[in-house]
């Protein structure tokens, strides 16, 4: 049996407004600011990018990934915390490197703020399946 949720157009469109925020071609808007537009575009474009992750990964509806939807939270947590420090990683070696004016300014402090977020529900999984606040046998 295939996946039930289309998580594609999600994708897709995700993609393509990311992709503007590396072109000045977005409206002033009513607040007369290119690049805040830019910025909001680009912004709507990272939640349906989540959300398409999110259908994929999970293949249901909503936005939040719970302990009890992963299949194996107890090994995967490893991957999701490496995910998060790549992306802290990938920051810092774009500032290193000199290349940060490729990029729209906003840029690293997303990638930062997704880096931390993931960290977060990475440690808080790892802490309620193989840390101190998992639940013990007799407790299940």
């Amino acid at each position: 049996m295939g996946r039930t949720l289309e998580w594609r157009w999600f994708a897709l469109g995700g993609v393509i407004l990311v992709a503007q925020s590396f072109v000045d071609i977005t409206p002033e808007g009513p607040w007369n600011s290119r690049s805040f537009s830019r910025g909001l575009v680009g912004l709507v474009g990272l939640m349906c990018l989540y959300v398409a992750w999110f259908r994929w990964a999970f293949d249901r509806k909503g936005v939040v990934p719970t302990t009890n939807l992963w299949k194996n939270p107890d090994e995967t947590w490893r991957n999701v915390l490496l995910f998060g420090l790549s992306c802290l990683l990938i920051v810092k070696a774009v500032v290193w490197l000199g290349y940060s004016e490729w990029f729209p300014e906003p840029a690293g402090m997303i990638l930062t703020l997704i880096g931390c977020l993931v960290i977060l529900n990475a440690l808080y999984v790892g802490l309620v399946t193989v840390g101190p606040l998992a639940a013990s046998p007799e407790e299940e």
